[in-house]
Parts: C-alpha cells; sequence; structure tokens
C-alpha cells in the first residue's frame, strides 16, 4: 500500500496568489521571448500548483532522491508551467558531476531567459539540461508512453529491493497530457499495456481543453475518451473545472487509493484562463501581446505594468510545503538504506551500481565464443546466447519484444515475464506496440534500469521517434532491430528494410552497431551494455553468418574501435569494406582477388559512429588516404557511404526495394555474390576480366 500523499490545503488566498504567479510568469517569459505558448501554463496552474504543494513527495534540497514522485509534462509547449514550478518550490540545481550546486535549478533570471540560447528553460522541457526536469519531452505522447516506463520501473524496482521492514521504493508517476496527446497512437499503446500491466501507481492527468493549433479539437477528435480508458482498464475521474482545486484534490486522493488500476483524470480547462483571448488557438500558440496581458493581469488583481513579478511570500509558501512533506521521508529513506545496506549488502551495491551507471562485478564472466563455422549462426542467435550470459550477472538488464521473441531471440531464459503478479519479471511484452515500446524503453532507463528493445528493422521506422530522443537524452537504451536486410528473402520489400540503416546513421549520438559474425555479435552486447550516455542500435541477421576464422582473420576485438582490417595487406591497391553479412562476401571476393595478383585488404566496419570517434592516424591506417580504389559492400541503400569510398570508389549497395524470393535469388538478382564482387572491385584496379 503507497503511503498517503496528500497534505491539506494552507491559506486560500495564498493558493490564489501562488496560482496567479504561476499565471503571470508564464505570459511574461512568452511576451518577453516572442513566441511560445501562454495558455495551456495560465490554465493549467491551478492543477500543477496544487499537485506540487499537497501531493508530490520531492525534496528540494535532493531533487535526485530515488523515491521521488516523478512529473511528467508530457504537454512539453506548456513548460512555462513546469519552470515556474521548479522556480518557486525551490528545487536546488544538480551539476554535470551529479552533485547539488547550491544553486537554483530554475531561477528567475532563466525564466527570463526563456527560449532563448544557452539558457536553462528552453522551449521544451530537456532532460539533463534542466534539474526537476524528468525527461525530455517534445512530440506530443512521448511524455505519456515515458511515464509508463516509469511506472514499470517503479515496480520492477518494489519487486527486487524491497524486502521485510524496508519499502526502498512506492513512489507514483503523474503525468499532465492534453488533447493532443489523446490523439497521438503512441499513447493509446502505451496506455493499452498500462492497463494491462495494472499500474496502479501511474496517474496521467489530461487536460481537456477543446482547443489545438487549428481551431476547436472537434475539427478532428470527438471521442469518448473516458470510455476509451475505461475498456484499456483504468480508473476514470473528472473534475469539471480545472480551477476546483479541491474536487482536482479529491481526485488525487482516490488515486492515492486505487490499488489496482492506472488512472486517468479528465480535467476540464479554458486555455488562457483569464485572457480576453482565452478558448482560442492564439492563446495556445502565440504570445498574448502587451494589451491582452495588461487585461488579464487586470483581471486577476495583478499590477498591469508588472513583469516577471513573484510577491513576498510566495515562493516561501511553496518551497514549505513540498519540503515539509518531501524532506522527512527523503531523510527516512536514507536512514532505512544505510540500515538496509548492513542487512541486504548485495542488493545495495547493485542499487548503488545501477545509480551511477555501472555494472556488477564479473558482469562480462561466461560470455560466449564461437569457433570457425562455415555455416555459422544468423546473429539473432549469437546475440541472443550474449544477451541472456549478460542477463545472468546484470540483475537490472531488462527488456523485450514487440510480440516478436521468438523472432528476435531475446527472451530472457530463466528470468520470468513481467506481469502485473510478477513485477520482479525481467521478460517484457510489449505487444505489438513498437512505437511506445521505445517510449516505455526510455522511461525505464530514467528509472535505473537498463532496458533493451527488439523489433525486425524495417519497423524503426514505428520507432523513429523515441530512438531520436533517447539520443537526444543520452539515455543507455539498446535498441535490437533483427531481420537486417534483404536476407529476410520471401516476406518480400515491406519487411526487408532498405534505407534504415541511413537513418538510424543520421542520428547523433546513436551507436548503430551491424555485426559481421557470431563474435563480432557478441562484442557489440558487450559495448551496448557498457554504455553510460549513448543508446546502441544492434543490427542483427535472420540468415545465418560463417563464422570467421579468428585465427586468420583479426579478432572481433575491433568491434569497439568502429571499423578494423580484417585482413589483407599492408599496401593496398583496393580496399573492400563490408558490414554484417557482407563481410564474410568480400572476404571471399578478397581471396579471389588476391589469387589473382590483386593486392587488397578487407575492413569490417560495424561502426561508423565509433570509427568516427577514433584519431585520424588510427582511421587513415584503416582506410589508407592514397588508395582510392574502394568498394564498399552492404544490403542496404547507399546514403553515406561516399564519406568512406570517395569519389572515385563505388558500392554495391541497393537503390531500389527488393522483392519476395529466396535469399540467393534475391543476391543474385541485386549484385551480392562473389563474382559480381570480384568484377566491380577488377574494374576499379584496371584489370577488368
Amino acid at each position: 500500500m503507497r503511503q498517503p500523499a496528500s497534505a491539506p490545503r494552507a491559506n486560500e488566498a495564498l493558493d490564489r496568489l501562488a496560482i496567479d504567479t504561476i499565471r503571470t510568469l508564464a505570459m511574461d517569459a512568452v511576451e518577453n521571448a516572442r513566441s511560445g505558448h501562454p495558455g495551456t501554463p495560465m490554465a493549467l496552474a491551478p492543477v500543477g500548483y496544487t499537485l506540487w504543494a499537497r501531493f508530490l513527495r520531492i525534496d528540494p534540497d535532493v531533487p535526485d532522491w530515488p523515491n521521488r514522485d516523478r512529473f511528467v509534462l508530457s504537454v512539453g509547449h506548456a513548460s512555462m508551467l513546469l519552470y515556474a514550478l521548479i522556480h518557486l518550490s525551490g528545487l536546488k540545481e544538480i551539476d554535470a558531476d551529479e552533485r547539488s550546486s547550491g544553486r537554483p535549478a530554475v531561477s528567475l533570471d532563466d525564466i527570463k531567459s526563456f527560449r532563448q540560447l544557452g539558457s536553462k528553460t528552453p522551449g521544451h522541457p530537456e532532460y539533463r539540461l534542466t534539474t526537476g526536469v524528468e525527461t525530455t519531452t517534445g512530440p506530443l505522447g512521448q511524455g505519456c508512453g515515458n511515464s509508463v516506463g516509469m511506472a514499470i520501473a517503479e515496480r520492477w524496482l518494489a519487486g527486487h529491493f524491497n524486502r521485510d521492514g524496508f519499502t526502498l521504493f512506492d513512489h507514483d508517476i503523474y503525468a499532465l497530457c492534453g488533447d493532443g496527446d489523446m490523439m497521438e497512437g503512441v499513447s493509446g499503446e502505451a496506455a493499452s499495456l498500462a492497463g494491462h500491466l495494472k499500474l496502479a501507481n501511474l496517474c496521467w492527468i489530461y487536460d481537456s481543453n477543446r482547443i489545438s493549433i487549428e481551431g476547436h479539437t472537434d475539427l478532428a477528435f470527438t471521442e469518448d475518451v473516458a470510455k476509451r480508458f475505461d475498456a484499456y482498464g483504468w480508473s476514470v475521474l473528472r473534475v469539471d473545472d480545472a480551477n476546483d482545486i479541491e474536487a482536482f484534490a479529491r481526485s488525487l486522493d482516490t488515486f492515492a487509493e486505487t490499488t489496482d488500476k492506472p488512472t486517468l483524470i479528465i480535467v476540464r480547462s479554458v486555455i488562457g484562463w483569464g485572457s480576453p483571448k482565452a478558448d482560442s488557438e492564439k492563446a495556445h500558440g502565440e504570445p498574448l501581446g502587451a494589451d491582452a496581458i495588461a487585461a488579464t493581469k487586470k483581471a486577476y488583481g495583478w499590477p498591469e505594468d508588472a513583469r516577471f513579478r513573484v510577491p513576498d511570500g510566495v515562493a516561501e509558501h511553496l518551497n514549505q510545503a513540498v519540503a515539509s512533506r518531501g524532506r522527512p521521508l527523503r531523510e527516512q529513506w536514507e536512514a532505512d538504506f544505510a540500515r538496509y545496506r548492513q542487512s541486504h549488502h548485495a542488493l545495495a551495491a547493485e542499487l548503488d551500481a545501477m545509480r551511477r551507471g555501472g555494472l556488477p562485478p564479473g558482469w562480462n564472466d561466461g560470455l560466449p565464443t564461437f569457433d570457425r563455422d562455415p555455416k555459422g549462426l544468423a546473429s539473432r542467435d549469437s546475440g541472443g546466447k550474449a544477451l541472456n550470459a549478460l542477463a545472468a550477472r546484470i540483475p537490472w538488464l531488462i527488456g523485450g519484444a514487440a510480440d516478436l521473441s521468438p523472432s528476435t531471440k531475446t527472451d530472457l531464459t530463466n528470468h520470468g515475464s513481467f506481469q502485473a503478479n510478477n513485477p520482479s519479471g525481467r521478460t517484457m511484452h510489449f505487444g505489438v506496440r513498437e512505437h511506445a515500446m521505445g517510449a516505455i524503453a526510455n522511461g525505464m532507463a530514467l528509472s535505473y534500469l537498463r532496458p533493451f528493445t527488439a523489433t525486425f528493422l524495417v519497423f524503426a521506422d514505428y520507432m523513429r521517434a523515441p530512438v531520436r530522443l533517447a539520443a537526444i537524452m543520452e539515455l543507455p537504451v539498446i535498441f535490437v532491430f533483427t531481420h537486417d536486410s534483404i536476407g529476410v528473402g520471401e516476406d518480400g520489400p515491406t519487411h526487408q528494410p532498405i534505407e534504415h540503416l541511413a537513418t538510424l546513421r543520421s542520428i547523433p549520438g546513436l551507436d548503430t552497431i551491424r555485426p559481421a559474425d557470431a563474435n563480432e555479435a557478441v562484442e557489440a552486447w558487450k559495448l551496448a551494455v557498457t554504455q553510460t550516455h549513448v543508446p546502441t542500435a544492434l543490427i542483427l541477421s535472420r540468415q545465418s553468418l560463417p563464422t570467421l576464422d579468428r585465427d586468420k582473420y583479426a579478432a572481433a576485438a575491433g568491434v569497439a574501435k568502429g571499423a578494423y582490417v580484417l585482413v589483407g595487406v599492408d599496401d593496398p591497391e583496393l580496399i573492400l569494406i563490408g558490414t554484417g553479412s557482407e563481410v564474410q562476401l568480400v572476404a571471399e571476393a578478397y581471396e579471389k582477388l588476391t589469387e589473382q595478383g590483386v593486392r587488397a585488404r578487407v575492413v569490417s566496419m560495424p561502426s561508423w559512429y565509433r570509427f568516427e570517434q577514433q584519431d585520424q592516424d588510427y582511421r587513415d591506417s584503416v582506410l589508407i588516404p592514397g588508395v582510392e580504389a574502394r568498394l564498399a559492400v552492404e544490403q542496404g541503400g547507399a546514403i553515406g557511404w561516399d564519406r568512406y569510398v570517395g569519389a572515385r570508389g563505388r558500392t554495391i549497395t541497393m537503390s531500389t526495394f527488393g522483392a519476395s524470393a529466396p535469399l540467393s535469388k534475391l543476391q543474385e538478382k541485386f549484385g551480392f555474390t562473389v563474382g559480381h564482387v570480384v568484377a566491380a572491385a577488377r574494374a576499379m584496379v584496371g584489370r577488368e576480366i
């Protein structure tokens, strides 16, 4: 049973003054920036204030306390609501070294710098940039998905760490969402899974203001959201007026008492409340203008010419309300954890490692190695073996597939399924919900877990937004993508990824690794789990890949540098470059070319991202600058390969979609044969057959 959260109302006049302070700060900041969204922060000021002042369990002095409640602003365009709450609550900044700097997380000067270059108050909240921002919410619906991941993480943390006499984890997750979130499909996917998992620690507060950018929501959105969420298995509550803070507080009390399902609170609000432009798209998406602001402040009983005004006592009042509840809980947690460390030393050490992004001792013991094998394994199979070896030693490595684990080989053996009745399980069943899967995994990573997801590479398109956000937030989520090429054969062009490698490689800060054989797959997994600030996309095959003879070829540890010389001479006239299944192809072509007197070398290039991080000397040692005859072979699009093959190099890649046929026929049709590679290579060095 969760601890009671609510606090009684302290001072009605001071409550009103604080709410209007939030509203006027939002108006002034947006007007000062000449851009932004003032309407939603104005409408939701009573909701945000009530939640923070009377319910949210955080400590302003230690805002990263592990068992704090999480507040997710999925309506990220309403960022001024969050910045005002952080400022008035007096949250202290956590610096880049994860220590308290003693400075305000958001000062009044930061609010005056809203949406300006280098400020801590960007247009949408950004994780790591601003203390108190639990996740980066830009595209609508992502925060909803993140909150489900956070709720899953809390359930797992409680199941794994809580012991008799010790409740280390029992926090709640609140997400503030709007009509746009409800229209986005990702929110429906996430809500459906949350209902199935009975995440009673999750509360979505839905601002039903009936306004979108184009106008009234009746233009495109007339469904009964309450009935939809009732069908999902949620508890649905209603508050008819966002200004009725007592009705809203009663709804939050009901949420705290609900133990068998997540809660949706539908709050009706008037966007830009109190403004002459209220209930208009102008109040939603643009500054109000000086005249409207003056009139609105007059309606609030506010000095019309006052800008960025925080009346005496307001900040002290909200800081005291938040701290008087959160600080004793945080201090008690720390005292309990000190005792827990004595009686559950190993578990305490695990939590320490999780919090710092570390790994347990011996995490890489027992990883498989693979001997030369002409038949080999699909890298999805060898990757699955590596995953399970790692999972046996990293208890917080948790994840699953979008209903594809028999194909992606990502089931965790002997660790159980995460379900409502088994919150300690470690295999996630996301269902056919790729988009939500990515957003949920990000939320799990934001709560100390090391999550992985899995689906076919062609479905990476459904996950692009959360993959991109993982890179923006520097979250070490592991995205497994199998069925990586036209090698899926008869499934045809709908299931054969062509452009997907290029799109993933184009995301800054994402390490996209396509291993060539079983040993490279193991190395790729090792690299993925050691990341602390970089997400990884593992690109794995369905078809078998021969296991290379590492006595003949260079060690697979070269994966760590992104590209390495697999085999060949020191003074080549030709460089063959391959990734994944095509490395074996270019290696066979190399043998033929060597027999024919061509001086060549083979470069395995599993990760462009890692290769670009190496110094120039290393890169030049692999791709020798004076060698212009370079041939890259990959069963994907050509985009990007010009940086490595140069103006006089060429590629054997895909310039069309695939086809439905057995793999051998596809290889012949699209030129992925030893004979074609040899012919192309000989032509480049002037030795046409």
